[in-house]
This record gives structure tokens, sequence and C-alpha cells, in this order.
């Protein structure tokens, strides 16, 4: 058993290396414990006192792991589980075997570091949402300070939105695990404050002169080592008599409030509002808005596509542009009202690549479609369906959890693990592309055969109810 001690919570270069250096080493996941400095004993997992620390290691050979991988263990590796340094070490391991692993949406580690990474993203933002600042002093001597309870190791990752955020205001961000400073030039960090010191509104000025009119911050590259980054002496002068009257008056919900959590079964109109402010990806950045889901909730057939396309992007709704217009002719002529039916995207938001005025489509990778499977599946639960229309590529591997292959599996009912059925088809997007005009209307017939199939299967079911 070797022990690798990491420098802190969220030392993912410490833990790329130590990681690295084991895998050349061809140490199993099995035979590592893994430790952060300063745990007690009591904080520390069962025989880390005890195993040996990794010998020096000099060796050139190397090898090669998605870029994808590493930017998930430099998010998951700020979730608090303590299990996760082993968990990621684990999928190193595998995927020197099985380059492709990541891919497999349904694999237990990849779930779970997946989840983890999703998390961490979600308590980065809810701090941006929910942290306010108040004033304290007045005009130049003015600093300002907000109170937070991060549920993951963040504050570091966070800080550098803050900095930008709030470029021309010195401000503090203090926490039970690490408090964050600007002065306007730099990000500094100082040790956190006692969950049990938490200032109510009208205390945090007290809470911040108790701490850090004596203390320093801490430069970001050293935690443990003292730095000289805060313009203490602005701040920590005498403060104003009336530095009690505060301006700019908001700050953030009380801590021990609970934030919402949104069960599987949550309302449309929920979800829908909740994926409003999704970040769990990129894409994001560029696109309009979140294109949600459309349909009554009492349907039995639920249609995913790939993504929303640029009218789709503009209008916030989905299917209204030409693959839409495609859609609507094939689902009358196989017999489906589109309005019974509920219609969704695998993937929420618009990726494209501008060419001039023009935004073109371009396909979402594996992360993007693993970060937004959660919406399909709180969708799912929401509705309920009998039946789920896997439109494309995308839409199979979102539906299945894995790639799969639309020829192989189109044009017949498979059953999905939670007992209700599924159809793969292509998306009607595909057929637009097709230049040549009889094999498109050859697809396209094959296209409304498939809606048959789901419109027999609607009335089979209505006849069994």
């Amino acid at each position: 058993m070797y022990l690798i001690t990491l420098d802190s919570e969220t030392d993912f270069d410490g833990w790329r290396k130590a990681a690295r250096a084991l895998a050349l080493h061809h140490i199993a996941p099995v035979d590592v414990t893994w430790g952060v400095q300063g745990q007690t004993k009591d904080q520390m997992p069962p025989g880390l006192s005890e195993a040996p620390s990794l010998p020096p290691l000099e060796i050139e050979s190397t090898f090669n792991v998605p870029a994808n991988f590493i930017e998930l263990a430099r998010v998951a590796i700020l979730h608090r589980d303590g299990k996760r340094f082993a968990l990621l070490y684990r999928l190193l391991w595998r995927l020197k075997a099985d380059h492709d692993l990541l891919a497999e949406m349904t694999d237990p580690d990849v779930t779970l570091a997946t989840a983890m990474a999703s998390s961490v993203h979600r308590d980065v933002q809810r701090m941006r949402d929910v942290v306010r600042f108040r004033e304290i002093g007045r005009e130049q001597k003015a600093h300002y300070a907000a109170w937070f309870v991060p549920e993951h190791h963040i504050v570091e990752f966070a800080a550098s939105f803050f900095a930008r955020r709030y470029a021309d205001m010195p401000w503090s961000i203090l926490t039970p695990d690490i408090c964050a400073h600007w002065d306007g030039h730099v990000i500094s960090f100082t040790a956190g404050i006692s969950q049990t010191e938490m200032p109510a509104p009208n205390r945090l000025e007290e809470t911040w002169r108790r701490h850090f009119q004596a203390d320093r911050p801490i430069a970001p590259e050293a935690p443990q080592k003292r730095g000289r980054n805060l313009p203490e002496a602005s701040i920590l002068e005498p403060l104003l008599t009336d530095a009690e009257r505060w301006t700019g008056g908001r700050i953030t919900p009380h801590p021990e409030a609970p934030m919402p959590r949104k069960s599987a079964a949550d309302d449309l109109e929920t979800l829908r509002e909740e994926a409003a402010h999704c970040r769990a990806c990129p894409l994001y950045k560029d696109a309009t808005q979140t294109v949600f889901g459309e349909g009554p909730k009492s349907a039995t057939i639920m249609l995913v596509g790939e993504q929303p396309g640029d009218k789709e992007d503009l209008a916030g709704h989905p299917f209204v542009g030409p693959a839409g217009q495609m859609l609507d002719r094939a689902l009358q002529e196989a017999g489906v009202d589109r309005k019974k039916v509920y219609v969704t995207n695998a993937v929420k938001h618009f990726k494209f690549v501008p060419r001039g005025k023009i935004r073109l489509h371009q396909k979402p990778n594996t992360p993007e479609i693993r970060a937004c499977r959660q919406w399909y599946e709180r969708e799912l639960a929401a509705l309920q369906p009998s039946l789920v229309v896997a439109m494309g590529a995308t839409a199979a591997q979102s539906v299945f959890g894995k790639i799969t292959p639309i020829g192989k599996n189109r044009g017949r009912l498979i059953d999905l693990p939670d007992g209700r059925k599924a159809l793969v088809t292509v998306h009607p997007s595909y057929l637009l592309r097709l230049p040549d005009p009889k094999a498109k209307e050859l697809e396209y017939q094959r296209f409304v055969d498939d809606l048959k199939i789901a419109a027999g299967f609607r009335e089979k079911s209505a006849r069994a109810a």
C-alpha cells in the first residue's frame, strides 16, 4: 500500500503528478491510499498513518489520456467527498486500457465523477448567484465583505469571477473553508472563519475587523505562507463612526437555510426555470438562451432531438425551424398529433461555429451531452412517457447512455432499463442535408415509417389502458 499526501484539498497539480507516477509504475488503485496534509487521525482514511510513502520516481515513459478527462478531474477534485482522489485515479488507470471509457455514461465510475463535477459547477453557480457584498467604511476607506458557505472546495476556483465582475472595488468573501480577498490587482487568501462565528447581517463588519485587523492574507500560490496582497492600511484604519450604516444592503442568505433541491419528479415549469440558468458546460456562453422541451405533461410519447438550431436558439422553442417543419409534416403523415407529444433536445444550448453572419451547426461532444443529460432524465421523470423516440445520434447517446448506431437500431422498439420503450430514428435535419431528391424522398418515407411505429405503439397502449 502506498501513501500519497496532497498539499491541500484542491491540490490538482499534486494529484496529477502523483497519479501519473503511480500509473507509470503500474501501481493499481487498490494499492494506493490518498490523504491531505494536516488531516487529523480521525480524518485519515483507514491505514493512512501506516502506509509507506511513494519512493522517488525517475522514468521518462509517458501515456496519454483524453483532454476531457483532465478537465473533468480538475473540477471533480474540488468536490468534498474524500474518495474523489481514489475515484479519479481509478478512472485514469482504466483509461490507459480503454481510451473511450468516458463515452460510457452508464459506467459507475464515469457516472460518479461526472456527478461530482456537476455538483461542483452547481455550487459555483450558487456562489455567483447568492453572494452579496456589504460596504464597510465609506468613500476611500470603503471595503466590501460577504459571507458564504460553500458545499465544496470552490472558493479559489470561483474567486476570479468576482475579481472580474467587481474589479473596481476591494472585497472579501468570508467562508468556513478559506477567505478570498481582492485589492483591485491581486486575489489573495486567508484561513477560513469557523461557521460557529457566522456573522449576522448586522455583525459582518465586526467579524471582518476581528479577523483581519491584525492579519495578512495568504498568497494564492501557497496558502500556508503569509502574503502582502491586501491593502490593509486603507481598510484597517479606524472606520467611520457611522460604518454600521450599510450601503448596497444585500447580503447572502442565511447559510443554514438549505438551497432548494429539485427532485426527479419536479414539474416541467420548475425544470424549465432551473435549466434557464444551467452552466454545466460552456455552451451557454455563446447561445442566446436555453431551449427547453415543450408539450403536455400527459404526453405518452417523448421526442428527443439533438440540439436547438439557429431558429430555435433565437425563438427559445424546440423544432420551429426547417427541421421542425419537416418533423411536423412527417408526424402528420404518420398519424401523430404534435400537440399531444412532448418535444425536447438532448442538448439544450445551440452549439455553432460563426461564419460571417451565419451560425453553422456544430455537433455536441460527449462531455456536453453528458452534462446536459440530467435535464433529459428529469424531464423523463416528470413526464413518465411510455415511449421515447431518439432522433439522431446525439439523442440516441443521451437516451441510452452510450454511443448507439442509428442504422443498426432503427425501425424497432427497444426495451429501456426502466421498463419503458425506445425508438431510434434519424434527425429531420439529416433529411434536409441529403442532396439527391430521390434519396431524400426515400429517407423521408423511412422516417415516416419509424414514426408510424410510435403511432401504433401509442394506439396499442391506449387500447390496453
